[in-house]
């Protein structure tokens, strides 16, 4: 049975960005979280309108204290 699953979706610029974010918000190291990319960036074309960001969902992994 699981209790309290907790995930948050974080933005950025990329991929690794959205995980940084991810890093500082729950103050742990990257080993301490289950990432899963939900959409990679996208570039406007000629830095035109159109960019997207990457969007990433991070689930903490369960700790046995």
């Amino acid at each position: 049975m699981k209790k309290n699953v907790h995930s948050v979706e974080f933005e950025g610029l990329n991929v690794e960005d959205a995980i940084k974010k991810a890093l500082v918000h729950f103050s742990v190291s990257r080993e301490d979280l289950n990432i899963s990319v939900v959409c990679e960036e996208k570039k406007g074309l000629f830095g035109m309108e159109g960019a997207k960001p990457a969007k990433i969902k991070v689930f903490l992994k369960n700790s046995c204290s």
